[in-house]
């Protein structure tokens, strides 16, 4: 049974007492045992999340990380930096890293070899703008950017992948994809790497839906079969709607 994951990516959010309060509150709400909790603190926060959350079942994830090992990449973290402090997950190709500071399909191929390769379990974001879906682009722009940055991968790295399906322009909008246009995207990736690999990887492999996700809509969208869960920005910033969110599996 593939698992069911709701992650809370802050972005540029939160100080350290900032951070310590939210976590604070978060630990006070009542959380699915069958769902897999994630939050990504920016990074000079992650190690004091890691510390506060260590009794907890929610788990401390990063929002980039470089592609080399080291070296002279002033402002960049490396995924042994990540790893030294028991990072284990890290979100690559948001739609604001490609759009903010011109990340392409070929940088995030070697962001994810290099995750890949060095023992870290990536969330894979990815997703159409508003003109690829007008034009009816949308399912080319969704499957060569799959293409472009993942099926070079061998099958048993899959393993180590959590799919994001975000619709640009329905990031930080207020705009949401309806449960079925994101279902209809999610059948569509799916089939993509059945297609790719086999249906064996593809069955087992999560994908959530990032867009505007809010307690008013996840119950709708969690309940589509294809759509195992939620990359949340905005709401992840308030613990009882992140709760909901969580939640609403049930």
């Amino acid at each position: 049974m593939r698992k069911k994951i709701v992650a809370g990516n802050w972005k540029m959010n939160m100080d350290v007492q900032g951070t310590e309060n939210l976590l604070n509150a978060l630990k006070s709400e009542s959380l699915a045992a069958d769902v897999t909790v994630m939050v990504a603190p920016t990074f000079v926060n992650l190690s004091a999340a890691k510390q506060q959350l260590s009794e907890t079942e929610v788990e401390v994830i990063a929002q980039n990380m470089h592609f080399a090992e080291s070296g002279a990449y002033t402002g960049e973290i490396s995924a042994a930096m990540l790893q030294a402090i028991g990072i284990k997950t890290v979100i690559l190709g948001h739609s604001e890293r490609r759009s903010y500071f011109g990340e392409t399909d070929e940088i995030l191929e070697k962001k994810v070899s290099q995750a890949i390769d060095k023992g870290l379990q990536v969330m894979f974001c990815f997703g159409e703008e508003l003109a690829d879906r007008k034009s009816g682009a949308h399912f080319n722009v969704v499957a060569s950017q799959l293409k472009n940055a993942l099926f070079a991968l061998p099958k048993t790295a899959w393993s180590q992948i959590i799919l994001a399906y975000e619709p640009v322009w329905a990031i930080g909008t207020g705009e949401t994809a309806s449960a079925e246009q994101a279902q209809d995207m999610h059948a569509f990736i799916r089939k993509t790497i059945s297609e790719a690999y086999d249906a064996t990887t593809a069955e087992q492999l999560s994908i959530l839906y990032g867009g505007s996700v809010k307690p008013g809509n996840a119950q709708e969208i969690f309940s589509k079969p294809d759509v195992d869960g939620g990359l949340i920005g905005g709401a992840a910033l308030v613990a009882s709607d992140f709760a909901a969110i969580v939640n609403a599996f049930n």
